[in-house]
C-alpha cells in the first residue's frame, strides 16, 4: 500500500543578515560618493564659499580694510546703481557683448558654409581651415599685445590705410574715446569667431542631404533652402552658442585690461574692469562686492535661459 505524504510547505528559514554583510552593503553604496567627494569639496571651497563671502561683503561697509565692519544693508547696491561709471560700464558691456555675439554668429556661419560647400577642393578647404582657426590658437595676452601694435598710430593698420588713401594721418584707435570701444569689439570678434565657425560647421555636416534634395525637387532656390532647411536645422546650435557667447563675452576682462584698461575716459569700461578697479585701485571692497553680485545675477539670467533651452532641446 502506497502512502501519500503531504508536500512540505514550511517557509524556508529567513536569511540572517550579519553585521559584516551590512557593513559591506553600506560600503558599496558609499563608494560613488567617495569618488565624488574630492570634486564636491573643490566646488564648495573654490566656488560656494567665495560666493557666500562676496555676498556677505556686499551688505557691509569697510570690509577687509578695517577689522570691524558695519552692516550697511543695501547702501552699497544703491551706491553702485547710481554711480555714473557703473552705468557707463553697463552700457559699454551691453554694446560690447551684443555686437560681438551677432558678428560671431554671422562670420562663423559664413565661414562654416564656405568650408562645407562642394565648390572647393579638399586641399583648399584644409588651407582655409588652418587660416580661419589661427585666431583661436592665441591666448588673450598675445592677442592684446599683437593688436596694440597693429592699431598703434604708427602701426600696420594705419600704414595700410594711409597707403590706400583712406586716412591722411595715423589714427589712435585705442586712445580715441569715439573709436576705442569699437576697436576692442573688433579685436574680440576677430579672436572669438573660430569657435562659432567650428560648432556651426559640425552642425552643417550633420544635416541630411535628403532634406536639400527634397527641397530642390520642390523647385526652391539656394536662399530658400538656406532659410527653410539650413537655419531650422542649425537653430539648436545657434541658440546654445549665442547664449554661451553672451555669458563668456560679458566676463571678458583680460582683453580690455591689456589693451585700454577701461579708458580712455571710461570709453571701454566694462563691468569686469569696473569691479576690479573698485576693489584693487580704490580699495572699496564692499562696493566691488555689490558690483560683483549684480554681475552674478545678470549672468545667472543668461545661464537660466541656456539651461532652459538645453532642456527643451
Amino acid at each position: 500500500m502506497t502512502s501519500l505524504t503531504a508536500p512540505n510547505t514550511a517557509a524556508p528559514p529567513e536569511e540572517q543578515v550579519t553585521p559584516g554583510r551590512t557593513r559591506s552593503t553600506l560600503a558599496r553604496r558609499l563608494i560613488p560618493y567617495g569618488y565624488l567627494s574630492p570634486t564636491v569639496l573643490l566646488v564648495v571651497v573654490l566656488m560656494v564659499v567665495p560666493i557666500v563671502m562676496v555676498i556677505s561683503y556686499s551688505f557691509r561697509d569697510n570690509v577687509i580694510v578695517q577689522e570691524n565692519s558695519v552692516f550697511a544693508g543695501f547702501a552699497n547696491y544703491t551706491k553702485v546703481l547710481t554711480d555714473p561709471d557703473f552705468l557707463a560700464a553697463l552700457k559699454n558691456t551691453a554694446v560690447f557683448i551684443s555686437v560681438s555675439t551677432v558678428a560671431h554668429l554671422v562670420l562663423g556661419l559664413a565661414f562654416a558654409m564656405m568650408l562645407n560647400t562642394q565648390l572647393l577642393s579638399g586641399v583648399t578647404k584644409a588651407i582655409f581651415r588652418i587660416v580661419y582657426i589661427l585666431p583661436w590658437l592665441f591666448t588673450i595676452a598675445v592677442i592684446a599685445v599683437i593688436w596694440r601694435l597693429l592699431l598703434d598710430p604708427s602701426g600696420v593698420v594705419n600704414y595700410v590705410l594711409r597707403t590706400l588713401g583712406v586716412v591722411q594721418e595715423g589714427v589712435n584707435w585705442l586712445g580715441d574715446p569715439d573709436k576705442a570701444l569699437w576697436a576692442v569689439t573688433f579685436v574680440n570678434i576677430w579672436s572669438g569667431y573660430p569657435f562659432f565657425m567650428i560648432s556651426l560647421l559640425a552642425g552643417l555636416q550633420g544635416i541630411p542631404n535628403d532634406l536639400y534634395e527634397a527641397a530642390a525637387v520642390d523647385g526652391t532656390n539656394w536662399f530658400q533652402r538656406f532659410l527653410h532647411v539650413t537655419l531650422p536645422q542649425l537653430r539648436p546650435v545657434i541658440v546654445s552658442m549665442a547664449v554661451l557667447d553672451l555669458i563668456w563675452t560679458s566676463q571678458q576682462f583680460a582683453l580690455i585690461w591689456m589693451t585700454t584698461g577701461g579708458g580712455p575716459l571710461n570709453a571701454t569700461e566694462m563691468l569686469s574692469t569696473y569691479t576690479y578697479k573698485q576693489a584693487f585701485s580704490e580699495y572699496e571692497f564692499a562696493t566691488a562686492s555689490a558690483a560683483a553680485v549684480i554681475v552674478l545675477l545678470l549672468t545667472m539670467v543668461l545661464a537660466f535661459f541656456y539651461v532652459r533651452q538645453q532642456r527643451e532641446r
